[in-house]
Parts: structure tokens; C-alpha cells; sequence
């Protein structure tokens, strides 16, 4: 990029540059270049945009859902014509690799053709004469402002994540990106500009947690999101619980890959370098743990050195690379901090990412190249904490049993994935493994847009997940009518006598 980009909030259509604040600089993780810089808006800002967006409600949650689903339907079309514009701008200052923004981008087109679906997934019920000419209804309608707060690793999915289905039953959303990576919400902002979206319907405003801070407490803010860390969800899950929102929190992760010795080996490897090295390890559904079965043990090590070391590391935007940069240069310090760990705890540093081979452009890059321990034991540090990289740790287990409780004994329950042929081992695996996305011959258990998204324990905080019928579940509220729909059929004197000897009994129901 040429000229520095100074990142806007966007606020009832329109871009504000905020003024009289602090801005932190924004970076090109490949080249370490300075690109831009992003403001860190006051709480009155935040404040501000959402009393934007309650004064969009109102005629948002009223207008019909066809035309609704027409916004959706043009924001998508929009993200088909400007997709390679929307890759680069994620590649840019996220660091993740075109090929694989160019795929996020993808994603969230197809969550958006989801999202098309709510007028079916909207739909409410109804119960026929639950008493004499008395009729029930459940009617699904929209709760008002909701907040949500993304990470920087997928700025394009968590967009998609939580807006179109926020907003397609008849929400409108403020949004908080990454002030690292940014700069795909400033492409969005002009295309809900140029479909016309209503003003106020999304906002998008950028800073800290202090712009965060003031949602717990407004009345007018029904509900927050987010995906990031586990300890920053069991913060938002506490101003949730004071300010009595509704929360949908998706934390951190430590990810199996089980290694039976019946895998396909061609399989197995294809998964694992996906799985451990796609997104640099920027991912929630990272695989980070290999746990073996002796059998095949030594091989397993063996072939994952010899294929890691085939991955070529460097510039994003190199289409014969295939592992971009970390995000910054504290994400690399704190990934090589680490492996350092590691070592010191006794695991086998059996290939060290440390300093990896680049181009001289890439040289001030953030980088850390595919790193392997091997006997690795439950205990290590490396074991047990989400490293947000591309570090691999190797343990070798007796059998499925107990990986399953390795799996159980984790504090994390995102995802878990197993490698086999034995219908007996995947069915036990999805019966027992104790997190809330499995896998069974892939290596990223990542639901499509269709079904929910989310794990259990330490990495899913709040109420419902992400996408699917959850998605529509947690971001409306069930109103329930009761309708009596003609009068009784006795009345009067015969009403009396029709209910003459059980006229002792009150029901706690219509009847």
C-alpha cells in the first residue's frame, strides 16, 4: 500500500474519522510495514453508534422479511463481484494467505445464501384447539440492539458469523473489529452503502475494551458477541450477566488429532498439514495435538518432520507459498517463547519453526515456520495451552480410551478429530470425545453454514453457537399467543349450568 490508511468508524452510513484520540499502528505482517493506523474510539462513540443503531430498529424489525432477505441477497452479490478486493484487504493486514482469504471470503458468501433461508428458519408454530376455540402460537420476532466483538484471525467469518442472522430476523448490529486487522470491515462498510442498506442497521466502530464497556449497562443493547480468547469471554460473560444480555462467546482451543493405526496415511498427512499449518495456527480449530497409538508411533513422527519441512514460508500475497506470517511481531515473540518453554520442559524439539528461510522482502515479516515436539507428556505447559501458532506437539497414547480422556480431562472442548477406518472407533469417538466439534477423517471439524458452530467448556461461554438454527434461536426471543378465536358456545344462564359441579376448579389456562 502507498499511502497510509487512517481506519473510520462507520456510524448511519457514513465514515467518521475519529478525532482527539489515540491511534495504534496498523502492519503488514509479510513485510512488517507500516500501512496504517486505527483509532481507539471513546465509550461516548460507542455509545453513539448504538443509539444509531436503536433508532434503525424500529423500522428495520418491521419491514417486511422478503425485502430483508433482499439486502442479504445484494451484500452477497456485492462480495462475489468485489471478492478478490475483499481477499487482499484480509491478506493484507491479517497476514493470511491469499488463497486461504480468498476461501474466507468464500465462506461467508455461502453463510450469507444460509442466512437467505430465515424466512423458513423463522417460522414459528402453531397448536390447534388446545382448548375449545382456543388456538396457540409461537412466534419468533427480533430483540433489538445487538453488539459483537471479532478477533483478529477471521475478520470476513466472524462477520459472518454473527451479522447476516442478527440482522435477517430483524436486529441491527454494532460491530467490533480486530484493531489489528481492520481493514475488511472498511470494504464492507462501503458495500452496505452501496446496496443501500438502511442507516444505522450496522455500525461499525474500532478501539479497545473501553468501547466495549458501555454495552453492559444500556438498556437499549439486547445481547454481545464475540470470538477471542477464553479469558476475554469470561470477562464479557460477567458485564453480560450484570447487565442481564443475552451472550454468545466463543473461546480459545486445544485440538485433537488421533492417529489410530488403521489411517490413510495419504489422508492423515493431507489433514494435518491443513490442520496445523493452514492460517499459520491462527485458528480455533488448529489442530495443535497429535496423539498416536505405539503402533505406528516412530512412523508418524517421521513423516510429519519429513512433510513439514516441505512447507514453504512467506509473503501472503506469494502464490507459491503456502504458510503466511503471525500477526505481529508480539504474536511471533509469544509462539517462539513458547517453544522455548517446550524445551526447558524436556519435550523433543524434533523441528525448530524458529528463523525460517524468506524472501529479503519478507525479511522484517512475522514469521515462525512449522515446529514439531515429539513425547510430548499431558503435563507440559505446551500440552495444555492454546499456543495460536504453528507448533505441533506429538504424544504417543495407548489407545482410544485414553485419548478420550486426555480429551476429557482438557479444560477446552472445541474440536477433536480421528483418523480411522474402524466404524467401532469413529462411532465412540463421536459418542465420547468431550468437545463440541468432531471430525472423523478431516482435520478441521469446521460445521458448513448449514449447522452450528461451537464447542463446550472453557471454549464456548453463553447461551447458543454460531450459524444455523442456533444462530436464528439466539438472536430472537419466542412470544407465545393464546387466542380465543370465537366465543364460547354457552353463555349466560347456560354457561352457569355447563359448568355446574366444577365450578370449584380454576384453571391456570384459558379454557
Amino acid at each position: 500500500m502507498s499511502e497510509l490508511m487512517r481506519v473510520k468508524n462507520y456510524i448511519d452510513g457514513e465514515w467518521i474519522e475519529a478525532s482527539g484520540v489515540d491511534y495504534v499502528p496498523l502492519f503488514n505482517p509479510s513485510t512488517g510495514e507500516r500501512i496504517g493506523e486505527v483509532p481507539l474510539s471513546r465509550p461516548e462513540t460507542s455509545t453513539m453508534a448504538v443509539e444509531s443503531c436503536y433508532r434503525a430498529y424500529g423500522a428495520w424489525k418491521n419491514l417486511s422479511v422478503s425485502k430483508r432477505m433482499g439486502y442479504l441477497f445484494d451484500i452477497r452479490h456485492a462480495m462475489i463481484e468485489k471478492e478478490e478486493d475483499l481477499a487482499y484487504s484480509i491478506a493484507i493486514d491479517q497476514g493470511k494467505h491469499i488463497s486461504e482469504a480468498r476461501g474466507e471470503v468464500q465462506r461467508v458468501v455461502q453463510i450469507l445464501e444460509t442466512a437467505c433461508s430465515i424466512p423458513t428458519l423463522i417460522q414459528g408454530e402453531t397448536l390447534d384447539r388446545i382448548a375449545e376455540n382456543i388456538n396457540g402460537r409461537v412466534v419468533k420476532s427480533p430483540l433489538g440492539v445487538f453488539c459483537g466483538v471479532a478477533p483478529f484471525n477471521f475478520p470476513a467469518l466472524v462477520f459472518g458469523w454473527f451479522i447476516p442472522f442478527a440482522i435477517g430476523v430483524g436486529n441491527t448490529f454494532l460491530f467490533k473489529p480486530s484493531t489489528q486487522s481492520p481493514y475488511f470491515m472498511q470494504k464492507m462498510g462501503d458495500i452496505f452503502n452501496e446496496v443501500g442498506l438502511p442507516k444505522g442497521v450496522i455500525n461499525i466502530i474500532h478501539g479497545n475494551r473501553n468501547v466495549v464497556q458501555p454495552w453492559y449497562e444500556d438498556k437499549r443493547v439486547s445481547g454481545v458477541c464475540l470470538v477471542g480468547s477464553t479469558p476475554t469471554a469470561k470477562k464479557m460473560a460477567e458485564g453480560c450477566g450484570r447487565g442481564g444480555k443475552r451472550s454468545m462467546l466463543l473461546g480459545g482451543a486445544k485440538n485433537f488429532l488421533v492417529a489410530m493405526e488403521d489411517l490413510q496415511w495419504d489422508v492423515f498427512i493431507e489433514n494435518f498439514i491443513n490442520s496445523c499449518y493452514g492460517s499459520a495456527g491462527q485458528r480455533c480449530l488448529a489442530g495443535s495435538i497429535v496423539a498416536a497409538v505405539p503402533e505406528i508411533y516412530d512412523e508418524l513422527v517421521e513423516r510429519l518432520v519429513s512433510v513439514s519441512k516441505t512447507v514453504r514460508v512467506g509473503s501472503a500475497m506469494d502464490p507459491d507459498v503456502y504458510m503466511g506470517p503471525v500477526v505481529s511481531l508480539a504474536a511471533k515473540k509469544k509462539i517462539e517463547n513458547y517453544i522455548d518453554i517446550g524445551i526447558q520442559g524436556g519435550s523433543r524439539l524434533v523441528l525448530d519453526g524458529r528463523h525460517p528461510k524468506v524472501s529479503e522482502e519478507c525479511k522484517n515479516g512475522y514469521y515462525v515456520g512449522p515446529t514439531i515436539f515429539a513425547d510430548v507428556t499431558p503435563c507440559r505447559t505446551i500440552a495444555q495451552e492454546e499456543i495460536f501458532g504453528p507448533v505441533v506437539s506429538v504424544m504417543k497414547v495407548d489407545g482410544l480410551d485414553d485419548v478420550l480422556q486426555l480429551i476429557r480431562n482438557q479444560a477446552f472442548g472445541n474440536g477433536a478429530c480421528i483418523f480411522t477406518q474402524n466404524l467401532y472407533y469413529a462411532e465412540k469417538f463421536i459418542s465420547e470425545a468431550d468437545v463440541g466439534m468432531i471430525g472423523v477423517n478431516v482435520g478441521i471439524p469446521a460445521p458448513h453454514p448449514y449447522l452450528p458452530f461451537g464447542g463446550i467448556k472453557d471454549s464456548h461461554l453463553g447461551t447458543d453457537k454460531v450459524q444455523g438454527k442456533d444462530g436464528i434461536d439466539f438472536f430472537t426471543q419466542n412470544k407465545i399467543a393464546t387466542i380465543r378465536f370465537a366465543p364460547p358456545s354457552a353463555n349466560g344462564a347456560d354457561a352457569a349450568q355447563t359448568k355446574k359441579g366444577r365450578s370449584s376448579v380454576r384453571s391456570c389456562v384459558a379454557s
